[in-house]
């Protein structure tokens, strides 16, 4: 890790790090989120699935956490656009805790943390909307970096706990 920002010019002024010298590796991230639903939205369930008016959450959140992924340069100002090879998002329910990851992989000079990151706190803010008519207590918490693969290092979250 470094101590310095690489999102900054010497003088302090803002700017996108210059990936042109990087090596063109195979890149992958993978992003956990925890979200609380309580007993309330958690009684929606049936067959690991919560329906609701809106229609099948955990269904229409992999297609939002995927579809946030894919859009992420255009949200964080200096992320690079790449092009993602692969973009998986998967919610488990443990608990009364629904558990997004998201993995992003691409084959290009850096890395998709961000993309990971992004794919899944989109599929939790869909939950969180899909379901907000039976509970407002929802508590999306520990948006995390877990792996990283590629690049000039790799990141393991499970090695550091």
């Amino acid at each position: 890790m470094s101590d310095k920002l690489t999102h900054v010019d010497q003088e302090g002024n803002p700017q996108m790090v210059d990936v042109s010298e990087k090596t063109i590796s195979q890149r992958k991230a993978i992003a956990r989120c925890r979200i609380w639903l309580g007993s309330r939205v958690l009684a929606q369930l049936k067959d690991g699935e919560i329906t609701t008016k809106k229609g099948p959450v955990f269904h229409t959140a992999i297609i939002a956490g995927t579809m946030g992924a894919k859009k992420t340069p255009e949200l964080i100002p200096f992320c690079h656009p790449v092009g993602l090879d692969n973009c998986k998002v998967a919610i488990n329910v443990e608990g009364e805790d629904a558990i997004v990851e998201c993995t992003a992989t691409v084959e290009a000079k850096t890395g998709v943390e961000m993309e990971a990151l992004t794919g899944a706190s989109v599929a939790a803010l869909t939950i969180y909307d899909m379901c907000k008519a039976l509970s407002h207590e929802i508590v999306i918490k520990e948006l995390r970096l877990i792996e990283k693969t590629g690049g000039k290092s790799d990141f393991n979250y499970n090695e550091h706990a």
